[in-house]
């Protein structure tokens, strides 16, 4: 089941959001998590979670790449770091919103914060 909170944690929950599997041979994979389109982005050893739709116009981060701790959009080329989501210098828009990922067992869970 995807979505399914696991455990409340300081106002927030970890979510499953996909088998670890799920990444395999792809650096990035959406996924909608608790009503969220995020995508999962793996970098080296590192899994990342961030909002699916660049802050700029809204492109589809899941069609663009990532490199070297970055997460590209595939329409302007803009940059985002994948530890905090800050926009890459000369841009002058939001930062990404990122979230925090776990791996717990074989699945891969994000927590989301309450929106209270």
């Amino acid at each position: 089941m995807c979505a399914k909170p696991i455990s409340a944690v300081e106002g927030g929950a970890w979510i499953h959001a996909c088998r670890i599997g799920a990444l395999d041979g792809r650096a990035i994979l959406p996924v909608f998590v608790a009503g969220r389109h995020l995508v999962l982005v793996r970098d080296g050893d590192g899994i990342f979670a961030a909002e699916r739709a660049c802050p700029h116009e809204g492109a589809d981060l899941a069609l663009g790449h990532c490199s070297g701790g970055r997460l590209f959009c595939p329409r302007h080329a803009a940059w985002f770091a994948l530890t905090d989501g800050a926009v890459s210098p000369g841009w002058f828009f939001r930062d990404l919103h990122t979230y925090p990922t776990r791996r717990k067992g074989g699945d891969i869970q994000v927590r989301i914060e309450s929106d209270g």
